[in-house]
């Protein structure tokens, strides 16, 4: 009984000297954070997606609370109206950015790029690029097997079965980026989001020559540079046979759209401009034959 008794004395001792250590050297090393940081961070949509360039919200509100400029800084998900209150808390200059949006360069659809094999294996876009290009032959097209709709914390993204491309929500797009470090095709681009959702752009990533493209997808960009032409506002190049519609240049004036041959270049939450009427070709002129025959005669 001694024997227990003086144990559990011994053991008490030594766990209120343990106690007492812990608490000299957690004060002796005790950081003091900035109550600011769990302000801002109650002010940030938790969403911890990782679209700002930090691993989650909380990083990004130490950043915000600890630098002196923070134009540098965004959440996209919070977008500029929040980012301007933790500004306005903080006595700081909000970053001013332009709101953006995902889109999916890839109008390749079942129709349009058709299977050439089977593939079974692991249904991950990432696994298959890794060896392999794909059921069609289009090394550069949507694979199809929804990486970056996993990624997507924001319900944002649809595999839709029909054309077997991804499909982006623009009222749901957060313009996080999972989207675009997901797809290991790099079909993906976060582009300025216009007002009712307007856009323009070549849904195309093939670097192949036309001839190569035609004969794996009837929609994709052969490079023959005739947008480029009617564009007023050179926002189209060509580049390694592919056509590019800066977001930043392009005015939406939609005069690309009816020259693309192949239909690459897609239009959406608008209507195209009509097509002008084909001048017909003047007919070429045909010599009076008896008035020759007559002149020779004289």
């Amino acid at each position: 009984m001694n024997t227990l008794v003086l144990t559990v004395v011994t053991l008490g001792v030594l766990g209120i000297l343990l106690a007492i250590i812990l608490y000299f050297v957690a004060q002796r090393f005790k950081v003091e954070e900035d109550p600011r940081i769990d302000e801002v961070e109650k002010m940030l949509p938790g969403a911890n997606c990782g679209g700002c360039g930090f691993a989650g919200c909380r990083a990004m509100s130490e950043a915000l609370v600890k630098r002196d400029d923070i134009s540098a800084l965004y959440c996209p998900v919070a977008g500029a109206d929040v980012m301007g209150s933790v500004a306005s808390y903080l006595g700081k200059a909000a970053p001013e950015k332009q709101p953006l949006v995902a889109t999916m360069r890839c109008g390749g659809s079942c129709q349009k790029r058709p299977k050439v094999n089977h593939y079974d294996g692991a249904l991950s876009c990432a696994v298959v690029n890794t060896f392999y290009v794909g059921e069609s032959g289009c090394a550069f097209g949507c694979i199809g097997y929804g990486d970056c709709v996993h990624a997507c914390k924001f319900g944002a993204l649809e595999l839709n079965p029909e054309t077997g491309l991804v499909e982006v929500d623009p009222d749901k797009c957060t313009a996080c980026g999972a989207c675009v470090k997901a797809c290991p095709k790099g079909l993906f681009e976060l582009r300025k989001k216009w007002p009712k959702n307007r856009a323009v752009y070549v849904a195309c990533r093939s670097k192949n020559r036309g001839s190569v493209v035609t004969k794996v997808c009837k929609a994709g960009c052969i490079g023959c540079g005739k947008c480029v032409k009617v564009c007023p506002f050179g926002a189209i190049t060509v580049d390694n046979f592919l056509a590019y519609i800066d977001p930043d240049k392009c005015k939406l004036c939609r005069k690309c759209v009816n020259e693309c041959p192949t239909g690459a270049i897609h239009l959406e939450n608008m209507e195209p401009l009509p097509k002008e009427p084909k001048t017909p070709a003047a007919p070429k002129a045909t010599p009076n034959v008896e008035k020759s025959e007559a002149t020779n005669n004289q």
